[in-house]
């Protein structure tokens, strides 16, 4: 069993390893050496970068998330983050090739994004890989994230902040949805729908919860 000694108030992580070694591929010696500040949960402590990368490639899940990046929204960073916390197999980046990668605390190391230079592109990569393409926005004719029997197979579509998903992406959606609001605005925040999403399609395939009718 691994022993880690506290570190001082205020840092992050664990300390150098204390004790005879592990031994094994997937073990850092420069961590293990100098102990392990990064953003990653216990169970990857001290692994190399590459294996951690490699169990996750081992069980993620089987849905997407796509975010629309005209305008350089600050969004997509927290959604790859949140895209790294329920474990999509990749982010989907349609648009501008540069975001912010501020709030993705740093674990864009660790997921998979994938570059779309338009609508057109990113329609038929999801077509060619059998996803349903389910586009996440209040439209007159979206239905209820919340009632909607999410496919395993899909790729969850956000536009941006403010404008919201553009008509090509709403065109070539296999379904829309909207999430229920009960408040005075008209909208919330691109990330926190993106997180909601998420959930709802980890709820219903991997805690097999079923849809409210």
């Amino acid at each position: 069993m691994k022993e880690t000694v506290e570190n001082a108030p205020g840092t992050v992580g664990v300390g150098p390893w204390e004790g005879e070694w592990p031994t094994g591929l997937h073990w850092d010696p420069e961590l293990l050496a100098n102990g392990d500040t990064r953003n990653v949960v216990d169970e990857y402590r001290y692994w190399t970068h590459e294996a951690i990368v490699a169990d996750l490639d081992s069980k993620r899940h089987e849905f997407h998330v796509a975010i629309e990046n005209w305008q350089h929204d600050l969004n997509i960073g927290s959604v790859v983050r949140t895209a790294n916390a329920f474990l999509a197999r990749e982010v989907h980046i349609i648009g501008r090739r540069r975001w912010n990668r501020r709030g993705a605390m740093v674990t864009d190391r660790y997921q998979h994004v994938r570059h779309h230079a338009t609508v057109e592109e990113f329609v038929a990569w999801a077509g060619g890989e059998g996803l349903a393409v389910v586009g996440i926005d209040n439209f007159p004719d979206s239905v209820p994230l919340e009632t909607y029997a999410l496919p395993r197979k899909c790729v969850l579509v956000f536009g941006q902040e403010g404008p919201g998903l553009t008509p090509e992406v709403h065109a070539a959606a296999d379904a829309t949805l909207s999430i229920a609001q009960f408040g005075s605005t008209r909208s919330i925040n691109a990330s926190a729908a993106a997180a909601i999403a998420m959930h709802g399609w980890v709820r219903r395939h991997v805690f097999n919860q079923p849809v409210v009718r």
